[in-house]
């Protein structure tokens, strides 16, 4: 259901309540939750890389599709989104892991930085991150691609966190791409 559609149904909802006071304000209350559960989680913390949540549908795909998405970093080991983005044409590199707040290896983020960067070269390409929620390990990666881009991990923090704010930069995901940062300097890349 597209927002237009969402806003006139809520409207016309809130019309037949009017005389309802008590049921019209649980309507009112209940609508931007049902509207977020209906809809596409994504917020793009730069013009071309966005950071968010599952997409687990096709419709949900689509609007990936329609927002110019080329290329996703799929972190959920919920779900893997190749089959879904494959209609679109879209590339994906699933790179599951748990949201267990344990420390994570460098390679995850080797895996998902190669790919972003790879991905970034490309003229006109976008990049979607993301894992089920959008709170934990897609911010977690997009931290380490933006600081492989050259940004320096407090801005690209207050970056993220000032787009998307239902961010939670844990300790052990920052102590963990600190470390993936630290194996990229002795690599020397």
């Amino acid at each position: 259901m597209k927002a237009s559609q969402w806003s006139v149904a809520v409207s016309r909802l809130t019309l037949v309540l009017n005389r309802h006071t008590e049921l019209r304000s649980v309507v009112e209350r209940a609508a931007p939750i049902l509207h977020k559960a209906l809809c596409m989680d994504m917020t793009w913390v730069t013009g071309r890389i966005a950071v968010g949540g599952g997409i687990w549908t096709a419709d949900n795909m689509a609007a990936v599709a329609r927002a110019g998405v080329t290329h996703i970093v799929d972190m959920q080991i919920e779900f893997d989104d190749t089959a879904l983005a494959e209609a679109h044409g879209i590339s994906v590199l699933w790179n599951p892991i748990d949201d267990d707040f344990q420390l994570k290896p460098p390679e995850i983020f080797q895996y998902g930085v190669d790919f972003a960067l790879e991905a970034l070269e490309q003229d006109g390409t976008k990049l979607f991150i993301h894992c089920a929620a959008g709170v934990h390990r897609a911010p977690m990666m997009a931290l380490a691609v933006l600081c492989s881009l050259s940004w320096q991990m407090k801005d690209a923090m207050q970056l993220i966190e000032a787009r998307r704010p239902v961010v939670d930069f844990a300790d052990v995901y920052v102590r963990s791409v600190e470390r993936f940062l630290e194996s990229q300097v002795k690599a020397g890349r």
